[in-house]
């Protein structure tokens, strides 16, 4: 008797391991897919950053108008070469009016609802002191652009999210004074400042330096921002012999203190602060007085040909060309940002912060190649020596130069 042969396929039947794999395979494939797609689309996210400062509230409105166009320019270029990690910088402008109220509603409400990732400015020392906490507290990196103050950059070594790139008025001070120290012309010195905060705290810092280099002012005047006529204080300082003057006032002052001296028939010379470089010091003070005083700048002559290509983009917006150091600084607070974000491979605050505290690779910016410029106890980008003597000739800002300018060395910035 013959068997019949039991038929025999080799397809499993459906729920086998085979098909599960292949299933299992197909879905790990989609998600894959999906996951891809999800990542391309975060990459593609802008990074929001912002400016908060006065644009059209106050005289330093100036500064910050141009700090925006120069804000502006670095992220067009950054966005060029790809952004950063990978995605392209949105730029987000606030004006706080000049006024600290005002200011701290744009920095909450940059941080809390537009979630951005680094703040830019202000314009207005009082209004980052009036902030700085906040910034402090939920660890938002600041790089300041403008305002000038000692204290904004003051903090605790762990926790400490503001940094600067910009005149700082202690080192401005010390600048000023270790000039005037070496000066064999200047044999007595005597000090002008306005009584606004301003005015105050820039007479703290050079009192402070003034003792550190045995120097006693022959005279301490002082005058009212809005004052027009200054011959009183200019009386005072003339009959104790003052030869030289250190000025701590805002633009429109100095321009009257200048018309001052013409009245007086009286022409100490005088050293200040970059206020000079803003546009209301040479509208009062006129053609002719407005060379007398010298100043600092953070640049007063284009020195590079990506100065010169930067100033070819925004120079024809500019009301006050002179001004275009406000330009160069604020373009270089968006390159340093831009290269610790890369550094740390993220934008979180923390990392950023620390990232910027140990760069490992110089940045070359506007107004300076930037070499390690932070650390966790200093977070100023620019000091006394990185500054630029200047003065007004022929109706623009230029370098100003001579044997004891020359002759300066770091040992002589006491501060």
């Amino acid at each position: 008797m013959t068997k019949k042969k039991t038929a025999s396929t080799n397809t499993a039947p459906t729920g086998t391991a085979p098909a599960r794999s292949r299933l299992t395979a197909l879905l790990g494939a989609a998600a894959a897919v999906l996951m891809s797609a999800a990542v391309q689309a975060q990459a593609a996210d802008p990074i929001k950053i912002a400016y908060n400062g006065d644009i059209s509230g106050s005289p330093s409105a100036e500064s910050g108008q141009i700090g925006v166009l120069g804000i502006g320019a670095a992220v067009e270029d950054i966005n060029k070469r790809g952004g950063v990690l990978g995605r392209p910088l949105e730029f987000l402008v606030r004006d706080d009016l000049g006024q600290p109220p005002k200011a701290i509603q744009n920095m909450t409400d940059l941080i809390d609802r537009e979630k951005v990732s680094v703040v830019f400015g202000p314009t207005n020392s009082g209004n980052a002191l009036a902030w700085k906490h906040i910034a402090n507290q939920k660890r938002m990196p600041v790089l300041v652009s403008s305002a000038s103050s000692t204290a904004i950059t003051e903090g605790p070594t762990s926790g400490n999210y503001l940094f600067r790139v910009s005149m700082v008025d202690r080192e401005q001070a010390a600048a000023l004074l270790a000039y005037v120290k070496k000066n064999p012309e200047a044999k007595a010195v005597g000090f002008f400042v306005e009584t606004t905060g301003y005015g105050q705290a820039g007479l703290k810092d050079l009192e402070q330096i003034a003792a550190l280099h045995g120097m006693k002012p022959v005279s301490i005047e002082k005058f009212d921002a809005r004052d027009t006529d200054m011959t009183s204080q200019l009386s005072k300082a003339k009959a104790a012999g003052a030869d030289t003057l250190v000025v701590w006032a805002q633009a429109a002052p100095l321009g009257h203190l200048v018309r001052s001296m013409e009245k007086l028939d009286y022409f100490p010379k005088v050293f200040t602060t970059w206020a000079a470089s803003f546009s209301g010091f040479p509208e009062v003070a006129g053609p002719k007085l407005m060379e007398w005083p010298v100043f600092l700048t953070t640049s007063s002559e284009r020195k590079s040909a990506e100065a010169d290509s930067l100033f070819a983009r925004i120079g024809p917006k500019l009301a006050n060309p002179s001004m275009f150091w406000a330009a160069s600084q604020a373009y270089d607070t968006v390159l340093l940002w831009a290269a610790a974000a890369e550094q740390a491979g993220d934008t979180k605050g923390e990392a950023v912060r620390a990232a910027l505290e140990s760069l490992n690779k110089p940045v070359a910016g506007m107004v300076k190649t930037y070499d390690k410029p932070f650390s966790t106890t200093q977070h100023e980008g620019l000091t006394a020596a990185d500054y630029h003597w200047s003065r007004w000739k022929d109706g623009k800002v230029v370098d100003f130069n001579d044997p004891v300018l020359a002759g300066l060395q770091p040992a002589d910035f006491k501060k």
